[in-house]
């Protein structure tokens, strides 16, 4: 079964109670989660220990006059800053910071993100972040590492989040997702529980980028936006503990989700009112496919969309994908043409990328 009909379905069955077993459960035998449970052990004694507690970004930022957006955050260790030394070098703070300037008004931080928080726990930070905030402009929900790493079922995860975008909308609240970060990169951990961590992580981000969608948010995918850092110079974009983002990292993610954070508000961003590329495999497809792609490209947002009036295809809620981090085009005169890992779609009149084609390339 390919990734985006696993998407498909983790979420169908997150929306109706189902439960698909622990994450990966299928995937190996007795012995081989012996040996998992061993490599495991190995790479909690190599990455380190979490720090004592993450820097407190609440409060109000921008200096401007008029009534304060409120800007609410919720999610584990990475959403609560984890890594960072300072408070303003939190995404939340960054985001807060930046749209403060854009929008010409004060930005109201408020941060119910607890570490090594999972899915589960978003019931309660959302409860208790609508009673202080009834009404928050936006929230920014980054989630999933511990989903995975404790095996926790991902229809279970994608309920759970499903129902924090609802609550949230109905509060008339604008919501990004920061989808699951790709924990395949995390290099101290060991094969194979490196790669089978990748695929499991990114089953996990489709399944969130579906379940977000069609209940009304957006989603940018995280995925290995500080792999290459990582290799590279991991001293800069990791903290001390080898598994945080320091604040080199957090500035990289949080540039990531600013510009969906102002659209989503009606600010403008570089990518306001821009059609889709097909150039840069950016389109229109059912969210499923949408979401295979985004897994595999950091950086990338999906939102709901409509395709002639229509707001779902047969295959689930129409969706738009945008590269938001975007490498510069080579200049030619050749009729622009979707690459071969992107869809298809460059408008609502083109030709949609067919499923099946998406799921055979899928790891």
């Amino acid at each position: 079964m390919g990734r985006a009909r696993r998407a498909r379905k983790i979420a169908a069955r997150a929306a109706y109670g189902g439960g698909i077993g622990a994450v990966g459960a299928g995937l190996v035998g007795v012995t081989g989660w012996a040996v998992l449970k061993g490599e495991a052990a190995m790479a909690r004694r190599i990455v380190g220990h979490p720090f004592d507690g993450a820097p407190d970004d609440q409060g109000t930022y921008g200096s401007a006059p008029g009534v304060p957006l409120d800007l609410l955050v919720l999610g584990d260790s990475t959403a609560k800053g984890l890594g960072a030394d300072l408070p303003h070098q939190t995404v939340g703070a960054i985001n807060a910071t930046a749209l403060a300037a854009i929008a010409g008004r004060p930005v109201r931080l408020t941060n119910f993100a607890v570490v090594g928080a999972v899915s589960t726990d978003l019931d309660r930070q959302v409860e208790q972040a609508l009673a202080l905030l009834p009404h928050p402009d936006v929230c920014i929900i980054m989630v999933g590492a511990n989903d995975v790493t404790q095996r926790m079922a991902r229809s279970t995860s994608v309920r759970h989040l499903s129902s924090t975008v609802v609550a949230l909308r109905e509060a008339g609240c604008q919501v990004v997702v920061g989808t699951c970060p790709d924990l395949g990169v995390i290099e101290p951990v060991p094969q194979p529980l490196r790669l089978l961590a990748q695929r499991w992580s990114r089953d996990l981000a489709a399944a969130q980028t579906v379940g977000v969608v069609e209940h009304g948010g957006r989603t940018v995918s995280l995925g290995d936006l500080l792999g290459h850092e990582f290799r590279s110079t991991p001293q800069v974009m990791f903290s001390k503990d080898r598994f945080h983002p320091s604040a080199a990292g957090y500035a990289r993610a949080a540039s990531a989700l600013l510009p969906s954070v102002l659209d989503s508000l009606g600010f403008a961003s570089a990518d306001t009112d821009r059609t889709p590329d097909v150039r840069r495999g950016e389109g229109i497809s059912p969210v499923s496919v949408a979401a295979t792609y985004a897994v595999r490209d950091p950086g990338t947002e999906v939102a709901g969309t409509e395709v002639s009036g229509d707001t779902r295809s047969r295959q689930g809620r129409w969706a738009v994908l945008l590269r938001r981090h975007r490498t510069p085009l080579p200049d030619t005169q050749d009729e622009p043409r979707a690459p071969a890992d992107g869809p298809d779609a460059g408008s609502a009149d083109g030709d949609l990328r067919d499923e099946s084609s998406v799921d055979t390339a899928d790891v």
